[in-house]
């Protein structure tokens, strides 16, 4: 869950007592993929998240149907490579002396194999190699085509098609070249206490917190990525959990964090979604049952009150550029794996770096081991945009 992103106290207490003197039939509520207050009856709220609910379970359908005709057609392609090697291997058979291959080309094929060797040694262990579906990038340049197969738009909010333009996302350069000395990546969480269906209390391990220590396990030691993990509880108040005001606790700490570890680029915020108890966010994953995760991106706008001045976000494409090459290639590579990218409101401290991004692994239904096992796609990911693969 997202938690909820204050305005000033001031502006709050005069916007509240200005809606209770106007909407006395209505009250605040907080949504299942909602984060700040939002003025709707509860029968609305049930239907936009039924309907949202609805829509990511259309796109996960979707991209099943496309998988399975994808590795049909991969089958097909693997039948005629095995004829097509099994002619070549005939005709080289014919033309060396005594069935065999004559000795330049037995050196060749050994450099060749070495070459091959060293280039598999660099590539890290968990990469997938080879996308499982293609989207061409001429799709995507049909802005409603990238609504309905991308994103999620939040009704407090708007997509805009000069925002949501495909090519200028993903012209965005997301490199970054490996720094072994210091702290490259940042992760925390504004929700620290988000547990899942397994989590045994008091053990953080079991939690969003172990989750995110599974990620910087990853980027390290698989990656190479020197990562800083900041475990700070921002969502307890006096011994008690309250996510009211976590996204402004946070802040400051992480501002500080930056300002400690310049070289800090990237910065996840890692959470773990609420949904209805009936729902079990999983897919395979190489073998694994893996939580699917979601891209969450705050427009800094809404329907209600336009451009928010209090809540500058300078990043804002960039960060829409970092989700989007992110989903790009789950989608190809990892089909099913994601959910969606939710476009919300309000900011949520995206602001904070350039390539932030607020990643929503699971829910509350999902195992442990499914979320943790959920890091290892990420991971991969993640290191293939910084390598410049999300440029298409």
């Amino acid at each position: 869950d997202y938690g909820q992103e204050e305005l000033p106290d001031d502006l709050f207490s005069a916007v509240l007592q200005t809606v209770r003197e106007q909407f006395p039939i209505l009250s605040f509520q907080e949504t299942d993929c909602g984060e700040e207050a939002i003025i709707e009856d509860s029968e609305t709220a049930e239907a936009i998240r039924e309907e949202n609910e609805k829509l990511i379970a259309q796109k996960s359908q979707e991209e099943n149907q496309a998988q399975a005709v994808t590795e049909e057609n991969q089958q097909a392609q693997e039948g005629q490579s095995t004829d097509q090697e099994g002619q070549s291997t005939d005709q080289e058979s014919q033309s060396s002396p005594e069935g065999g291959p004559n000795s330049e080309t037995a050196e060749a094929d050994s450099g060749a194999q070495t070459d091959e060797a060293m280039e598999a040694a660099q590539i890290p262990e968990g990469t997938a190699l080879q996308k499982q579906v293609e989207i061409p990038r001429e799709q995507l340049a049909d802005f409603n085509y990238l609504l309905n197969n991308f994103f999620v738009v939040d009704p407090t909010t708007t997509a805009l098609e000069s925002q949501i333009n495909a090519e200028a996302l993903l012209g965005k350069d997301m490199k970054l070249e490996k720094d072994p000395e210091n702290p490259q990546i940042l992760i925390y969480h504004t929700h620290s206490q988000e547990g899942f269906a397994n989590s045994v209390e008091g053990d953080t391990s079991t939690t969003v917190i172990g989750v995110g220590d599974y990620l910087a396990e990853l980027l390290q030691e698989r990656y190479g990525y020197q990562v800083l993990h900041i475990t700070d509880t921002f969502d307890i108040v006096d011994g008690q959990l309250d996510r009211s005001a976590a996204y402004n606790y946070a802040e400051p700490v992480i501002s500080q964090a930056l300002q400690e570890h310049p070289t800090i680029e990237i910065v996840i915020d890692l959470h773990r979604d609420g949904v209805d108890a009936s729902k079990h966010l999983v897919t395979e994953v190489n073998g694994k049952q893996t939580a699917q995760v979601m891209f969450f991106n705050g427009l800094s706008r809404t329907n209600q009150n336009g451009e928010i001045s209090y809540l500058p976000n300078p990043y804002i494409q960039d960060n829409l550029a970092f989700s989007f090459q992110l989903e790009y290639l789950a989608k190809q590579y990892y089909p099913g794996y994601t959910r969606c990218i939710y476009l919300k409101g309000y900011r949520y401290n995206l602001h904070l770096r350039p390539r932030s991004l607020l990643l929503e692994v699971g829910a509350q239904t999902n195992t442990v081991e499914e979320a943790k096992n959920a890091m290892e796609p990420f991971a991969d990911l993640l290191y293939k945009v910084l390598n410049g693969e999300g440029n298409g």
